[in-house]
């Protein structure tokens, strides 16, 4: 079993920052992709930015320039800095990783499980 939880959520003024984690815990081999997603009200889930475990990065363009992710693979975090937010940024954010771990009650190895966090809400107020 793995969960993933979020925190760092909150209301905020436009122009000012928040700083997202999101800590893996569980059976873990390992983890690969980190993501961040986001879900406005009435609107589909929409990709914000990913890391590779070797650091890559991408970025939705509507945050490039204000968002930055980063990871800590020894602590199988995922953090998402915020700057400069806008209120078309309020949504419900979610961490999304793809993790090495086993099948639940088992002990054979599950390559790849898509692992996603309850979210946390980020309000911009204008």
């Amino acid at each position: 079993q793995v969960q993933l939880v979020e925190s760092g959520g909150g209301l905020v003024q436009a122009g000012g920052s928040l700083r997202l984690s999101c800590a893996a815990s569980g059976t873990i081999f390992s983890i690969n992709g980190m993501g961040w997603y986001r879900q406005a009200p009435g609107k589909q889930r929409e990709l914000v930015a990913t890391i590779t475990r070797g650091g890559n990065t991408k970025y939705v363009d509507s945050v490039k320039g204000r968002f930055t992710i980063s990871r800590d693979n020894a602590k199988n975090t995922v953090y998402l800095q915020m700057n400069s937010l806008k209120p078309e940024d309020t949504a419900v954010y979610y961490c999304n990783a793809e993790v090495d771990t086993i099948v639940e009650g088992t002990t054979a190895a599950y390559y790849g499980k898509d692992c996603w966090g309850k979210g946390t809400l980020v309000a911009v107020s204008s």
